[in-house]
């Protein structure tokens, strides 16, 4: 079974429940993206994908929810894609936020889907838009927080790993050249938590974010 259809066989009908209007304490907590799509048959739609970070009240698993025009049409796990007009949407998450949330159509090519105004990456993408200096400058130094992370959390992540025995025994103990203490690697792991909160409002996180953070 290829990755496509894996992912489709996540896939559950909805049953039609509106969509639930974006509240402001919610932007941390709830991504709310959309794009405009037409069918073939000439009809325009609103697409909508939700997906609580915190997870479902009932057990706790997050789930992406496909809406069209304000109704559930299909919800999932992730990562997950779901069938649209032209092509399909694709949506992933990392600990941080979004990961990907994609229209990609028949030809390949891909766009994402418009984050609501009053979420966090609304806001996000706001700034771009209105001041493209300063959110450059922001998008600089998140990756400079997280390549800072990845510096200091590594090496003594190794080191405490080369402790246990059996890897003590194979091949020796390793001392990390970094030792901080306490309340800095507590600092730094927090100014990294920062930079890729940041990044995964732009869905720039990857793998290095997940490690050094």
């Amino acid at each position: 079974m290829g990755i496509a259809n894996w992912r489709n066989r996540r896939v559950h009908a909805g049953s039609g429940e509106p969509l639930r209007r974006y509240r402001w304490w919610q932007m941390f907590s709830r991504s709310l993206r959309s794009i405009t799509l037409t069918s073939e048959d000439g009809r325009t739609s609103i697409y909508s994908v939700d997906v609580r970070h915190g997870g479902d009240a009932t057990d706790g698993e997050v789930r992406a929810r496909l809406y069209v025009d304000g109704a559930l049409q299909a919800y999932a796990k992730m990562p997950t894609r779901f069938a649209v007009p032209g092509g399909h949407i694709e949506v992933a998450i990392t600990g941080f936020g979004l990961k990907r949330c994609h229209y990609v159509r028949a030809d390949g090519t891909e766009q994402q889907l418009s984050p609501d105004p009053r979420s966090a990456e609304g806001r996000r993408a706001r700034l771009h838009q209105q001041h493209p200096g300063i959110s450059q400058a922001i998008g600089i130094l998140s990756v400079l927080f997280v390549v800072v992370g990845l510096c200091v959390e590594v090496p003594q992540i190794i080191e405490a790993l080369s402790q246990i025995p059996p890897i003590a025994d194979s091949i020796g103990t390793f001392t990390s050249p970094i030792q901080l203490p306490l309340h800095v690697n507590l600092l730094i792991g927090l100014v990294a938590v920062v930079g890729s909160t940041e990044r995964a409002l732009r869905m720039r996180s990857s793998w290095i974010d997940e490690l050094a953070s």
